[in-house]
């Protein structure tokens, strides 16, 4: 019986997956054993309770919704590169290289750092790119 190896590359679209939900935790870090009543986290509505939410709380809720936004293509990409039979080094080191980014990415949105932000995304996006051409012949 053979087992299918997973890449690194195929780790990184598994971490990719994660991401939405670590920015979601961040959204909501502290407030889940305040009362409702004080602004609490609301389990019973909690895309409104995330609306109502400012600052870096706001922004780590954006954050969640542009990683979500970024799954589809990084996914593609991927997937892609390893069906033209991209070299797996460079396939490796680009799809570690943009989850590395998207961290700084998040890290960057939650601290209201909105210049740097906007070039790792640009960064981010050219890594992608590079992604799925990383298979063409």
């Amino acid at each position: 019986m053979t087992f299918a190896r997973f890449t690194i590359a195929y780790w990184c679209l598994l971490v990719a997956a994660i991401m939405p939900v670590v920015c979601a935790g961040i959204a909501k870090y502290g407030m889940m054993n305040t009362p409702r009543r004080d602004g609490g986290y609301d389990n019973n509505n909690p895309r409104k309770w995330l609306a109502k939410q400012t600052d870096w709380r706001a922004r780590a809720n954006a954050a969640q919704a542009n990683t979500f936004e970024a799954l589809p293509f990084f996914f593609a990409a991927v997937i892609i590169a390893h069906q033209l039979q991209a070299r797996q080094t460079v396939l490796d080191i680009l799809a570690f290289l943009f989850i590395v980014l998207r961290i700084a990415y998040v890290t960057m949105y939650v601290a209201d750092m909105a210049k740097t932000r906007s070039s790792i995304w640009a960064a981010a996006l050219l890594i992608n790119i590079m992604i799925l051409f990383s298979g063409y012949r």
